[in-house]
């Protein structure tokens, strides 16, 4: 019985010809398998046989069609033996992996991959990321605490009050919260654009293999912070229209006399028509940061950027957006658990002012671990859909095989491909996209 490998071998079976093969006339009937050495699994060492590399293992002749001067070979088995050229086709590289210099592999990305490629960027530079975090989270926690204590007036412990004092004292704090609640709202929003901004140069590198230190990422995305923060408000402004006009509608239908069931009927439906909207302009312009900082485009042609990186995509950029928004806010609740209970308890011994100072100690701790996951998959998902869409893991390719960059060949690696301009082409001898197996379904 004559040893050959298995044909359920990975990487020893004919790959998929695009077209039928034939062996050339000039080389005669393919010689006979060498014999296998007494006591072996094989061919002898140094003697060529089957399962070489570039040859397939044994098998029937491909079909025809056989042009003249090529007969079909007779009936039975035909292995393609070591004296025939290798079929025509990709060679042993196609099926090599993606290369993978930095934290994410340079090829369409999967869920796993963004989310590992958020916390490997953290672990792998955590002054820049953590310490840039630490700083924003700082300066947010105290603007967003002073507000807070400053428009809310809560009883001191002890105080009796009437029960139309409480009454007016609930209304009033009501009265308070909603500017205060609206404020940290925005404050939050803006936070995470900007830590989002600062974050995109130290994970645009990390992905070609570079680290860069929280000053160095700070020079960099400054000059854009200004187009951010206005990029921000539009997105808020484009997913807050749907709400604001419905409101308009309901107001006009009050000033008119409108009976209260035809504003139940405009409301209801209105208000889930509005916020589908809203969360679908919030989506379709989710990626502006990115674009904003690692493009430099302006604020406009930023949104209009981001939805077209986006589009066809809404469900998986919505999913995995949602999924690390649930990841990070049970992240940061958990985080947050002791220093709650110190606050309490420091709040009802020591003051109240003891309790607030431990209560925003949490808050900047919590959000310095977990704000930066949330704004490294917002740039992932921004380099997965270009690697999806433009081919710049093609360009990421050949960037990083040439060492670090200067701020000025890194800059122009991560613009986009104009009107008339080729997409970004493979390097020489680099295996081709395919490569590295079709892109993951998430």
């Amino acid at each position: 019985m004559t040893d050959s490998p298995s044909s359920d071998t990975p990487g020893d079976g004919p790959p998929a010809q695009p077209q039928p093969w034939f062996p050339p006339a000039d080389l005669g009937p393919p010689p006979p398998p060498p014999p296998p050495a007494p006591g072996s699994a094989g061919p002898p060492p140094g003697q060529p046989g089957y399962g070489q590399p570039g040859y397939g293992p044994p098998g029937p002749w491909p079909p025809g069609p056989w042009p003249p001067g090529n007969p079909p070979p007779p009936p039975g088995p035909g292995p393609w033996q070591p004296g025939y050229p290798p079929p025509p086709g990709p060679g042993p590289r196609y099926g090599e992996p993606a290369p993978k210099p930095g934290v994410i592999p340079l090829r369409p990305l999967g869920l796993g991959e963004i989310l590992d490629g958020s916390f490997a960027t953290i672990r792998r530079n955590p002054k820049a990321t953590l310490g840039i975090a630490a700083i924003i989270m700082t300066v947010s926690a105290v603007i967003s605490s002073s507000l807070t204590l400053s428009l809310i007036n809560v009883p001191s412990p002890g105080q009796n009050l009437t029960s139309q004092q409480a009454v007016h004292l609930l209304g009033q704090i009501f009265a308070d919260a909603l500017p205060v609640l609206g404020v940290t709202v925005l404050l939050t929003i803006i936070v995470q654009a900007v830590l989002a901004g600062l974050l995109a140069p130290v994970i645009a590198r990390e992905a070609g293999g570079q680290q860069i230190s929280a000053a160095d990422a700070w020079r960099a995305a400054a000059p854009r912070l200004p187009s951010v923060l206005l990029a921000t408000l539009l997105v808020l402004l484009a997913g807050l229209s749907p709400l604001l006009a419905l409101g308009l509608i309901l107001l006009v239908a009050l000033a008119a006399g409108a009976p209260a069931a035809i504003i139940v009927a405009i409301g209801v439906p209105g208000f889930i028509v509005a916020v589908v909207l809203s969360i679908w302009f919030s989506t379709m312009f989710s990626l502006v940061t990115p674009v904003v900082v690692l493009e430099r485009e302006r604020p406009g042609p930023a949104l209009a950027r981001s939805w077209r990186l986006v589009r066809r995509s809404f469900w998986r950029v919505f999913g995995i957006l949602l999924l690390a928004g649930l990841i990070v806010a049970v992240a940061s609740a958990i985080l947050q658990l002791p220093f709650s209970f110190l606050s309490t308890l420091f709040g009802g011994t020591a003051g109240f002012s003891a309790g607030t100072v431990i209560a925003v100690l949490g808050t900047i701790a919590a959000g310095t671990v977990t704000r930066p996951i949330s704004a490294a998959v917002t740039v992932l998902l921004y380099v997965d859909m270009r690697m999806r869409k433009e081919g710049l893991d093609l360009a990421l390719r050949t960037a990083s095989g040439g060492g670090p960059l200067a701020d000025s060949d890194f800059a122009a690696a991560w613009q986009p491909p104009r009107a008339g301009q080729p997409a970004a082409s493979a390097p020489p001898g680099s295996p081709p996209t395919a490569a590295a197996g079709a892109p993951p379904p998430w």
